[in-house]
């Protein structure tokens, strides 16, 4: 019974493929290797790539991938003690029967550390085709960028010169001596990341506040008429320099249209009571004074009274409660007026 071979093997070009099908291993140029379909397998794992992390980011995440790939594949071939040049003239029928698409060295100088490469029908531009990109990838470029770098023994970077996928005849990269990394775009692009998030974060931030600061506006402190003639405002919280002056300015503004002659500020709610706080309040019952109203004090804790005598403001004049009540009933009786039950 004839017994049928489990290995394979077939030379292309100068380029070695082998299969054993009982290890379940395929080799191209003594490395195992996977076969991929390039516009179905190979495009959705790209596609997954750039659905997960971005557009911006799996373009970084390939030239990354591509740069590393490159260094390897020039350590593979530098390992084998090959001259340099044989290399480089070696590689195109490397990635011609690899299936990269055809590929050209249209230059390369060791001294300048310098090449140009040029690409017709590379995997990457079929794939970039059937996801109707309209940019040059970034994998093949980054590739070439590594592997010269291997051979240069220096960093080298890249620049697009002509892309096919932008309808050029075919892909073609400059390589030169550069300062740029892969790394470096990495870290670039997580720091613009991280400030493009800062400045839409200090955004947010900067719009709740202000929302805010309209609802404190509009909550803090309301001017609460009574009965005609008297007109109730109480101190809630702290007060520093711009809510005190948005205080006063909101009530004076107010006190025309009032006609008020009794002005009751509450303050058993005042909270932090400073120096700045007593100025403030001496300040507000001068301004109400000019435009003929006349201030009372109510909710005057011991602490607060105690304080005010220290603090050397001599607001003796003005009428101080204990409660609302008081305050209310003493601003009736000043007017003339009180309350009575319905007849």
């Amino acid at each position: 019974m004839e017994t049928k071979s489990s290995k394979y093997e077939i030379n292309v070009n100068g380029s070695l493929f082998d299969w054993d099908l009982d290890d379940a291993t395929f080799r191209f140029e003594n490395d195992d290797v996977v076969v991929f379909w390039v516009n179905t397998a190979f495009k959705t794992l790209l596609d997954s790539i750039e659905e997960i992390s971005g557009e911006e980011s799996a373009k970084l995440v390939l030239e990354t991938a591509g740069y590393r790939t490159g260094k390897i594949v020039s350590k593979f071939y530098l390992e084998s003690n090959k001259e340099k040049e044989d290399i480089i003239n070696h590689l195109p029928n490397i990635y011609l029967t690899a299936g990269w698409g055809k590929t050209d060295i249209v230059s390369f100088c060791l001294e300048e550390k310098k090449a140009i490469v040029r690409v017709n029908s590379g995997w990457e531009y079929k794939i970039n085709i059937a996801q109707r990109k309209k940019t040059e990838g970034t994998f093949l470029p980054g590739h070439w960028a590594g592997v010269l770098s291997g051979l240069f023994e220096t960093n080298i970077w890249y620049k697009v010169r002509q892309s096919q996928v932008q309808g050029d005849q075919y892909s073609e990269y400059e390589f030169f001596e550069s300062e740029i990394t892969p790394s470096q775009n990495i870290s670039a692009m997580i720091k613009e990341r991280t400030q493009s998030a800062q400045k839409e974060l200090e955004k947010e931030i900067a719009e709740q506040t202000r929302v805010l600061s309209e609802i404190i506006k509009e909550i803090s402190s309301p001017i609460i008429p009574v009965i005609d003639s008297i007109l109730v405002i109480p101190l809630v919280g702290r007060y520093e320099e711009l809510r005190a002056e948005e205080l006063l300015n909101r009530t004076l503004l107010n006190l025309p249209r009032y006609k008020a002659e009794y002005l009751i500020l509450d303050l058993t709610a005042l909270k932090g009571v400073d120096q700045y706080t007593l100025d403030f309040l001496k300040k507000f019952v001068r301004a109400a004074s000019l435009l003929g109203s006349n201030c009372i004090f109510v909710g005057i804790s011991p602490e607060l009274s105690l304080q005010i005598i220290e603090s050397g403001n001599k607001e003796t004049q003005i009428p101080c409660f204990s409660i609302l009540q008081q305050g209310i009933t003493h601003a009736l009786d000043q007017l003339g007026l009180e309350i009575s039950p319905k007849r």
